[in-house]
């Protein structure tokens, strides 16, 4: 199941890439209406840089555990197999 399921979740992880970078700069514009700083800039502060990084990375991770949890889900439901780990399972097992 999981070769069966790997160009889904490929397809899935882009989807989250492209959506968290547009959820993330709107949410920084909501607090701040500079770009957020980039850690490669001189003129970077450190309490900015580090709340944009840690906004960055919740968002980033918020939004791609999301996604691939609902296209295995979408999956599961098309195909009646669950791509991964099933709970208390050690391999991919039937829905039940």
């Amino acid at each position: 199941m999981k070769l069966i399921f790997a160009p889904v979740g490929i397809a899935a992880g882009l989807l989250a890439g492209l959506v968290a970078k547009k959820s993330f700069e709107r949410l920084w514009a909501a607090f701040d209406e500079a770009e957020p700083p980039h850690p490669d800039q001189a003129d970077a502060g450190y309490p900015k840089l580090i709340a944009a990084l840690a906004v960055e990375g919740a968002v980033f991770r918020l939004t791609k555990g999301v996604v691939d949890h609902a296209s295995r889900r979408a999956f599961a439901r098309a195909t009646g197999r669950w791509p991964g780990e099933a709970p208390g399972a050690g391999s991919s097992s039937a829905l039940s």
